[in-house]
């Protein structure tokens, strides 16, 4: 008997299935200033709400949930960087303005190897392209003084991003998104080995 898999957009209806540590982190949701003085623990799971309300109303669908027999196994959000106070904080911005901010992805560690890293890469690739999006974005992070809940910027090199500002510790990189159907499959390769990379690793938010 097959064991049912699907991907479904982020919405307000599905938040709260958002896998851990993301639902109660909002590292890039807020933004520096907010350091000073971060909301209440039982504000968070409200202000992470207000942040998909706004982005769903405003640009529309920023993340996918990957389900195997009902539970969620992996996710990913993205998101123009207009809608992501945090981005502006690096030593490498602004984001460009023709590419989405791939803020974070996760496939949990007992499903690596299940093909969730390409469930989410092709829903994801599927997501931006018809929508004319040019380019995706990540700031990648390298060596000790890193922190954020961002990736290596090995592993974003290693599946085809280029490094746009280089820096020792938070370097942006970028990869082009072209409307061809090769292309297509490329990037949905390239995504898919990236999810597979940061399955099970430890995103932590800044402290």
């Amino acid at each position: 008997m097959s064991v049912s898999r699907r991907i479904v957009p982020l919405t307000l209806d599905n938040l709260d299935e958002l896998p851990s540590p993301c639902r109660s982190c909002l590292f890039w949701e807020l933004g520096p200033l907010a350091e000073s003085q971060p909301p209440a623990a039982d504000e968070v799971p409200l202000a992470k709400e207000a942040w998909l309300s706004a982005t769903l109303l405003e640009w529309g669908s920023c993340g996918k949930i990957a389900y195997i027999a009902g539970l969620p196994v992996g996710y990913a959000l993205f998101a123009p960087p207009g809608f992501v106070p945090r981005s502006v904080s690096f030593p490498t911005s602004p984001v460009s303005g023709d590419a989405v901010l791939l803020m974070n992805v996760r496939v949990e560690p007992e499903w690596a190897g299940a093909g969730v890293g390409r469930m989410l890469a092709q829903a994801v690739a599927a997501e931006l392209l018809p929508r004319g999006v040019r380019a995706i974005e990540a700031f990648g992070s390298s060596g000790a003084g890193a922190r954020g809940c961002l990736m290596p910027s090995d592993y974003l090199r290693s599946v085809g991003f280029k490094t746009v500002r280089p820096h020792p510790v938070y370097p942006r990189l970028r990869m082009e998104l072209k409307s061809t159907v090769s292309w297509r499959y490329d990037v949905e390769y390239a995504l898919e080995r990236l999810f597979g990379a940061n399955a099970g690793t430890a995103l932590v938010p800044a402290r």
